[in-house]
């Protein structure tokens, strides 16, 4: 059966935060970056089982409204926002559950406010400055921000998937971004080039503060993901803070791949 989803906003200084709620049990957050609310509704369903699963959409897309739309996001303002979420939720410390550049908003939330987290999973962080080619990767991200700023928007995300090694077929690659898109997601594009990926694929973690927290922290890699950028990145900074990481379903995004299976790994890591 199909949990009953609340959904609601919550005021922070400048902007609105979207979030939604379902299930009940144990709270555990599934943060996306860029990634928003509906690409983890299928395993959040899963999970809401056993757990309060709290999903939301990144500042400055979709449902969470910036006053300022052209601000720039970065992790340590997500991650504030992150830990507004918790306490407004308010049912004590969180699974956290970050992928992609939500690891990094995990991460960063762990860094300032490790109190409101029981245990923080980390899975494929795009960590570009922890890697020996970080002076290419940085080259890379200005080359697709300003394929993007000039105008060749299927270029920039084709370079994109390149520099994350992100691979898709061609037929569904130009179903999803070769002809005519809604507003909603040229405004989420729009947001993520040019205020977004700068600062969240170019952050350096504080590896000591990481180090000196309290709360447990998992590394998580998608079994298929190997020698993608992700995986590297993810085991530069398991080799940083000596943890080994935990292998997932699928690749990168495998919580939409197979929910179910992704939802009791999950389970499996932090019972």
């Amino acid at each position: 059966m199909t949990p009953t989803v609340n959904t609601a906003t919550l005021a922070v200084p400048d902007g609105t935060l979207y979030y939604e709620l379902r299930g009940s049990g144990p709270l555990i957050a599934l943060v996306g970056s860029p990634m928003h609310t509906a690409p983890f509704a299928p395993v959040a369903d899963a999970l809401a089982a056993d757990h309060t699963v709290l999903t939301t959409d990144p500042r400055g897309h979709f449902g969470s409204v910036l006053t300022d739309p052209g601000s720039d996001s970065t992790p340590e303002l997500r991650a504030d926002d992150l830990a507004r979420l918790l306490r407004h939720v308010d049912t004590g410390p969180a699974t956290v559950f970050g992928s992609s550049g939500g690891a990094i908003t995990t991460l960063a939330l762990l860094q300032a406010n490790p109190e409101l987290v029981r245990t923080a999973i980390a899975h494929e962080p795009p960590l570009s400055e922890l890697l020996p080619d970080r002076v290419e990767q940085r080259a890379a991200r200005e080359d697709i921000v300003a394929t993007y700023v000039a105008g060749d928007v299927v270029g920039a995300i084709r370079k994109f998937f390149t520099f994350a090694d992100i691979h898709m077929p061609e037929p569904v690659f130009q179903e999803m971004f070769g002809g005519e898109r809604d507003a909603a997601a040229i405004a989420n594009d729009d947001y993520f080039y040019l205020h977004e990926l700068r600062g969240t694929a170019g952050w350096q973690p504080d590896l000591d503060a990481l180090r000196a927290a309290p709360t447990r922290l998992l590394l998580g890699i998608g079994e298929t993901s190997a020698g993608t950028f992700c995986d590297r990145a993810t085991r530069a900074l398991g080799a940083e803070l000596s943890i080994e990481p935990e292998l997932f379903p699928g690749g990168h995004g495998g919580f939409t791949e197979d929910p179910v299976k992704f939802a009791d790994r999950l389970r499996e890591l932090t019972a």
